[in-house]
């Protein structure tokens, strides 16, 4: 292995290991906003969005730790960030259908926490998929596929163009 490709690779796993614990983070914050895990934040269907999330995030860190799927894994984690961003901007500024007492309540710790990680975790994410992306055409690993999904130079038909 080249100086060069474990400086890559250490590089890939200090930033998959800091997205998953960005992931957990997120789990934790929302679990403690909605008061335990066996909880149902009120209104009910923003206690299950909570549950999902939280269950998505705890997926999508595992899977960043373990390599499932690289390229779906970062947009995975998009998703972990940039949901509850949305959310908390819906929350804070029209309220949402039963949930209208955080209207204008920007500055709650818990609140202002959540924004803070989830805003790191969009930016890694993003990031990194955008590179992943990039880098599927030379690697396919790191999109995810099968390595002998692509073609080699040895495996083209030797037959000549016109026959």
């Amino acid at each position: 292995m080249t100086a060069t490709s474990r400086r890559t690779t250490t590089g890939h796993l200090v930033a998959r290991a800091a997205a998953a614990a960005l992931c957990v983070a997120v789990a934790y914050i929302h679990v403690k906003d909605q008061g335990g895990l066996t909880v149902l934040k009120d209104p009910a269907y923003m206690g299950v969005g909570y549950w999902a999330l939280e269950a998505t995030a705890l997926a999508v860190a595992a899977m960043l730790l373990t390599r499932i799927r690289p390229l779906s894994t970062w947009f995975l984690a998009i998703g972990v960030a940039a949901g509850p961003l949305v959310g908390f901007i819906l929350t804070r500024t029209t309220g949402l259908p039963n949930a209208m007492d955080d209207r204008g309540n920007w500055t709650e710790t818990l609140g202002v926490e959540s924004l803070i990680v989830e805003g790191a975790l969009l930016v890694l994410a993003t990031a990194l998929f955008f590179r992943s992306r990039g880098a599927s055409k030379a690697d396919p690993y790191v999109a995810g596929l099968p390595v002998q999904s692509v073609a080699s130079p040895q495996t083209r038909s030797s037959v000549p163009a016109g026959r």
